[in-house]
């Protein structure tokens, strides 16, 4: 049996519903053998983050290296990471060992407000880890920090993406929110322009929506998918995800990550 190795660096999610727990869920869903790094411990639920716990640099490239040494992954997702010594430490990494099809999720901001990265990481992050992404994947909020500017309309998140794009190498996923009015995306690269439609689905159950997008355009790149093609891949998965209407918790609410999987050992 063969299966692509995917490897994710990021945060852990005490309930479950996002960081490496969401990628690692994903990940099963979607054909490939998820592993992991782990950033932080984050004790957090449905309503918020209450507590982070860092992992050292040292440890954080052990483990790293750990992976890679026995299992090269065939891609890698980049999600959580709080602080300019672990984003120097994964961006050294990720070039000693020469990864490929590098997604970043630069994780910002939690889907209850909560701020997940200190300041002056979010240059460190941008000048690292940026260069070395085939992809990222910012969220409204996130790419407004990114551009510097308010983002109201499609246009301008067109706009934002192009000049990341521009500036860092790598292609940007734009993710729509209801400041611009719908749940489409839209992917810069190679300065052209795709637009992938999204059914707006009236739940506030999207806790860990961008890490399973993210960790799902992961899988696909492994699995050889073009660029494009993987994102509309993802995209779908996580709109089946979030249709599912998985109810889970008091604030907001997982996606049903397992909601395609069949077999013998599937009952609910």
């Amino acid at each position: 049996m063969k299966l692509k190795p995917v490897l994710t660096i990021a945060g852990s999610d005490s309930s479950g519903g996002a960081g490496i727990q969401a990628d690692l869920k994903t990940m099963l869903a979607n054909g490939v053998f998820g592993m992991s790094a782990v950033t932080a411990l984050t004790a957090q639920n449905t309503r918020g983050v209450t507590d982070i716990l860092e992992a050292s640099p040292e440890f954080l490239k052990a483990e790293i290296d750990a992976v890679f040494t026995d299992i090269p992954p065939a891609a890698v997702k980049v999600g959580m990471v709080a602080s300019v010594p672990l984003i120097r430490t994964i961006a050294a990494c990720l070039r000693e060992y020469r990864a490929e099809h590098v997604v970043v999720d630069p994780v910002m901001v939690a889907t209850s407000g909560a701020r997940l990265i200190a300041e002056d990481a979010v240059e460190a992050l941008t000048e690292e880890l940026f260069p070395l992404a085939e992809i990222i994947t910012p969220n409204l909020p996130e790419l407004e920090v990114l551009a510097g500017y308010e983002i109201k309309t499609a246009d301008k998140a067109v706009e934002a993406a192009k000049a990341i794009s521009e500036k860092y190498g790598c292609a940007v996923l734009a993710k729509g929110g209801h400041a611009i009015g719908n749940a489409d995306d839209y992917l810069v690269w190679d300065g052209g322009v795709r637009v992938f439609r999204g059914e707006h689905i009236d739940t506030k159950n999207t806790h860990g929506t961008g890490c399973t997008l993210s960790s799902a355009i992961a899988s696909n790149l492994a699995k050889g998918a073009e660029l494009s093609g993987a994102v509309e891949k993802a995209k779908a998965y996580v709109t089946g995800a979030i249709a599912a209407g998985l109810e889970l918790g008091h604030g907001n609410g997982p996606l049903a990550h397992g909601f395609d999987l069949t077999g013998t050992y599937i009952d609910v």
